[in-house]
């Protein structure tokens, strides 16, 4: 269950990744044997009648990450009443001899099994995503925690200078690296003991195992949402207040990306925002004296850019609203914002209005499509600077069941950017919804209509009781590179709708007037 590929190296092939985490079924079974014999080739895998036995006493707490319909990676679990077994049982005892016949739905605790990964999917953090599904089932079934016997696989090159209570407290320390004791202790498990004689076969850890828990805080809240799957009620949303800094290639523009992006995913946040021409830097290496020419040559890096961030969004498990970039084709430049998921897709919504700037220094043209996007954590749309300043838009996405609106926008000077801010904390009031903004702030000197920038990155909301009494819910330092993090309660959206001091949805005098889409589709954003 090591993780350690680059995520660069994943661009190649993350085009074709259609992630989708789910209860595991039957017919999975080949898939996870699979597994099972590449990762644990000296114990070898479940049986189909045991595997099968798993499924019908706990179907809830078997769960998988797939990968275009086939299982890549798989959680087993069951629940017990702990007091049965106690801190010093074997694999085979509580497991039933890995037909789960110990699993007790009255019971207290939520007993990991096993977790794994095929090694294809190495440096993915399928892990993670399993884990984090686990301690979700933990709070939905009201367990009051998840305990598991790890193996220490690497304790094998130890076993010889020292013991494995050494050994483990050594890992703590990080000064050693175990597969999966590390792994377990960064998912915020603790050790309570060493059992031994756990797995005999388990010729690695010298039939030694760590007995480790999960605590989960929430015990005893009762939770009717799904078990695993179902939408967040809390979405946490990250914006970089992007320092724009002297580039030359795309690899030094995306080290700066990873960093924001693993900064972020370290707070297990749900999205991360960039601003409108974070790519702006690259500009330097064309021809100032034609701002025209330089703004399709940085075109020319969009494609490769587009590939490293999805890479980076499947990862580091995060949502990543990628700012905006130029899109140049059949000679029509366009300003295009990317929506790339954690599970690998990826969409695109363009820029509606282009300033007169944009149209006299770039020769921009405006896109015909407006659409809100499905994510794994609710409806979200996007609108990239001008567009905030037009209500229409976000009024036709707010009947499309949008709940999050994301701007990245890019102002030169203060009364720029207020135009944005101002009409983004209309947008959240008018449609009760959160909006996000983010821009760029410094200079790039001897680029041509790149001169200043003027930003201060923000979240606002609704104004009512619920929210904050400014119906700001954050913002960022003034022209200074930093990150924002805000939790959204969707909850209060519905609740505002349906109760608030006033309703905007529910009040609207549809008998006089309409916001009327005539484009595209709204499903479509090119």
């Amino acid at each position: 269950m090591t993780e350690t590929r680059d995520p660069r190296e994943l661009q190649e092939d993350t085009d074709e990744h259609r992630l989708s985490l789910r209860n595991l079924k039957p017919d999975d079974y080949e898939d996870i044997r699979e597994i099972m014999e590449e990762v644990y080739p000296s114990m070898g895998p479940w049986t189909r009648k045991q595997f099968n036995a798993q499924l019908n006493r706990f179907p809830d707490g078997q769960i998988c990450v797939e990968d275009n319909g086939k299982v890549v990676a798989g959680a087993l679990t069951l629940m017990v009443d702990y007091r049965r077994f106690g801190d010093r049982h074997t694999y085979d005892q509580i497991t039933g001899n890995g037909y789960f016949t110990t699993h007790d739905p009255n019971g207290d605790v939520l007993y990991g099994v096993d977790i794994f990964v095929s090694p294809k999917y190495s440096g993915m953090r399928l892990g993670r995503r399993l884990y984090d599904a686990r301690k979700e089932l933990c709070r939905k079934l009201n367990c009051r925690s998840i305990v598991a016997g790890g193996r220490i696989p690497g304790y094998t090159e130890y076993a010889d200078e020292m013991k494995p209570e050494e050994y483990i407290e050594l890992v703590k320390r990080q000064e050693i690296y175990d597969p999966i004791l590390s792994f377990q202790l960064a998912n915020d498990f603790h050790v309570r003991r060493v059992i031994t004689n756990y797995l005999p076969e388990d010729r690695d850890s010298k039939a030694f195992a760590t007995l480790v828990q999960w605590n989960n805080i929430f015990y005893q809240e009762e939770d009717e949402k799904p078990l695993i799957g179902g939408e967040k009620s809390v979405v946490r949303v990250g914006a970089v207040q992007w320092q724009m800094r002297s580039m030359h290639s795309v690899e030094e523009l995306m080290q700066q990306v990873e960093f924001f992006v693993d900064a972020l995913a370290g707070y297990n946040a749900d999205f991360i925002m960039l601003p409108e021409f974070f790519n702006a830097p690259l500009l330097s290496n064309f021809n100032q004296d034609n701002p025209a020419e330089a703004i399709r040559g940085l075109a020319q890096y969009t494609d490769e850019i587009r590939e490293g961030m999805l890479a980076l969004a499947v990862s580091y498990n995060i949502n990543i609203i990628g700012g905006s970039m130029p899109v140049y084709g059949d000679k029509e430049l366009n300003n295009v914002s990317f929506l790339f998921r954690r599970d690998g897709s990826w969409e695109t919504q363009h820029k509606l209005h282009i300033t007169p700037d944009e149209r006299s220094y770039w020769g921009l043209r405006g896109g015909d499509g407006l659409r809100v996007f499905d994510t794994d954590v609710g409806k979200i749309g996007i609108l990239v600077c001008y567009d905030v300043q037009f209500p229409e838009l976000s009024r036709v996405l707010m009947e499309q069941g949008m709940r999050i609106l994301f701007v990245p926008f890019w102002t030169d000077t203060k009364n720029g950017y207020q135009r944005v801010r101002h009409c983004a904390q209309a947008r959240a009031i008018e449609n009760e919804c959160y909006v996000a903004i983010t821009g760029s702030v410094g200079n790039l000197p001897n680029v041509e209509n790149v001169d200043i920038q003027y930003s201060q990155s923000g979240v606002f909301s609704p104004s009512d009781f619920a929210f904050p009494h400014d119906a700001v819910v954050s913002e960022a330092t003034p022209n200074t590179e930093m990150t924002l993090i805000v939790d959204l309660d969707l909850d209060k959206l519905r609740e505002m709708r349906y109760q608030g001091s006033v309703r905007n949805y529910q009040d609207r005098r549809l008998d006089l007037y309409q916001v009327q889409w005539i484009g595209q589709d709204t499903r479509r954003s090119d």
